[in-house]
C-alpha cells in the first residue's frame, strides 16, 4: 500500500443478480493509485476492467451491487457514501471519460450546455460566467474556433472533437482523478495519439492522478506508471510499466504481449494469439481463470491461486511462482509460443 495513494481499491467484489444466481464481475480486486501518476487497467473485453471503474464511482445499475471491499479515496471508503453524497463528488473530484462520445453526450443539447452544467451544479457560477469558464475549456483541449463551437450540438462535431468535448466535461472541475475509459476507442491513430498527447499534457498541468482503462498495450506503455492486468473479474498482474514490459510473469501477460505487431522485426505468417476466448462472468472455471487457455496449466490449476507479492514489490496470481507448483521450472516469455503452438 502506498503512502502517496489517493485511491486505494481493497479487495473489490461486484457482482450481478439474476434470480438462478449471482454473477461475479469484480472478484476480488485490488491496486492503488498514486497522486499524480498513471495506473493502466488492461485486459480483453469482459475482463471487469470497465466495471471495476463503474463500481469506483459508483455508476452500477440494476442488479449490479458491491458485494464487498473497500475503495477509499482520500482515505474515505466512497461504497459507504449515499448518492447525494457521490454526485457532489463525481464530476467535481474524480471525472470520468467514457468509451462512446457519441452514446455518451446529450444529442438535444448544445456542447456549451454540457461542460457549463459542471460549473452550474459544483461551483454554482451564474449562465454568463459557466458558458465563459466553458469556452476556456474548449480552448485548453484545443478546439478551434470555441466561440462558434460551443453552440454546436454532437453530431456537429467529428469523433475526435467529441472525445475532446467529453475530456473538456470531465476536467472541467479541474478532478483530482480522472477515469478514462478507452478514450481512444473508434478513433484513428492520428486523433489516437492526439488524444492520448492530451490527457498527459492535462495532467501534468493539473496535477491529477488518472486511471487509464483499455485493451492496448500500446497505450499503456505511452502514458502508464504502473499497469494492473486483468482477466476473469481478477488482478494477474500488477507491476511498474517498465519492468511489465521486460519481465511480463504472468502466462497471460505474455499472450498479450506476444500478440502484439512487432514493428521492428520482419514477421512472416499469422500474428500469435491467445487461444480461446474469456469466459463468460457466469461460466467462470472453478481454478485458475485463464487454465483453459494456458498452454503450462496442470492439475494444480484447478485450485485458485492468490496474487502473491514478491520481494520487488511485483504481484502476479500464478501457482508457477509458488512452492506448491510440482511441474518443472518454467521460462514463460521464452517457452510460451512454443508450449501454445
Amino acid at each position: 500500500m502506498s503512502k502517496d495513494a489517493i485511491l486505494q481499491v481493497r479487495d473489490l467484489r461486484t457482482s450481478f443478480f439474476t434470480k438462478q444466481l449471482e454473477v461475479k464481475a469484480v472478484d476480488g480486486v485490488t491496486f492503488d493509485v498514486e497522486k499524480g501518476k498513471t495506473i493502466g487497467i488492461v485486459g480483453e473485453s469482459g475482463s471487469g476492467k470497465s466495471i471495476t471503474s463503474l463500481s469506483i464511482l459508483n455508476l452500477l445499475s440494476h442488479p449490479g451491487k458491491i458485494v464487498g471491499g473497500e475503495i477509499l479515496f482520500k482515505g474515505e471508503d466512497l461504497s459507504e457514501k449515499s448518492p447525494a453524497q457521490m454526485r457532489k463528488i463525481r464530476g467535481n473530484e474524480i471525472s470520468m471519460i467514457f468509451q462512446e462520445p457519441m452514446t455518451s453526450l446529450n444529442p438535444t443539447f448544445t456542447v456549451g450546455r454540457q461542460i457549463s452544467e459542471s460549473f452550474q451544479i459544483h461551483e454554482n457560477l451564474s449562465k454568463k460566467e459557466a458558458r465563459k469558464r466553458s469556452i476556456e475549456m474548449l480552448k485548453l483541449v484545443g478546439i478551434p474556433s470555441p466561440e462558434k463551437r460551443i453552440d454546436q450540438y454532437p453530431f456537429e462535431l467529428s469523433g475526435g472533437m467529441r472525445q475532446r468535448v467529453m475530456i473538456a466535461i470531465a476536467l472541467a472541475c479541474k478532478p483530482e482523478l480522472l477515469i478514462a475509459d478507452e478514450p481512444t476507442t473508434a478513433l484513428d491513430v492520428t486523433i489516437q495519439a492526439q488524444i492520448l498527447e492530451l490527457i498527459k499534457e492535462l495532467q501534468h498541468t493539473l496535477g491529477m492522478s488518472v486511471i487509464m482503462i483499455t485493451h492496448d498495450l500500446g497505450v499503456v506503455a505511452e502514458t502508464c506508471d504502473n499497469v494492473a492486468v486483468m482477466y476473469g473479474g481478477q488482478v494477474v498482474e500488477y507491476a511498474p510499466i517498465n519492468d511489465l514490459f521486460k519481465n511480463p510473469r504472468h502466462p497471460y501477460t505474455v499472450g498479450l504481449m506476444n500478440s502484439l505487431p512487432k514493428h521492428d522485426e520482419d514477421v512472416e505468417g499469422d500474428l500469435t494469439i491467445i487461444k480461446g476466448s474469456v469466459p463468460a462472468p457466469a461460466d467462470m472455471p472453478k481454478g485458475c481463470r485463464f487454465a483453459p487457455r494456458c498452454p503450462f496449466a496442470s492439475d494444480i490449476c484447478k485450485e485458485l491461486p492468490e496474487l502473491q507479492t514478491e520481494e520487488d514489490g511485483r504481484q502476479v496470481r500464478c501457482w508457477i511462482y509458488t512452492d506448491k507448483w510440482e511441474g518443472p521450472e518454467v521460462n514463460v516469455r521464452a517457452e510460451y509460443v512454443t508450449k501454445s503452438s
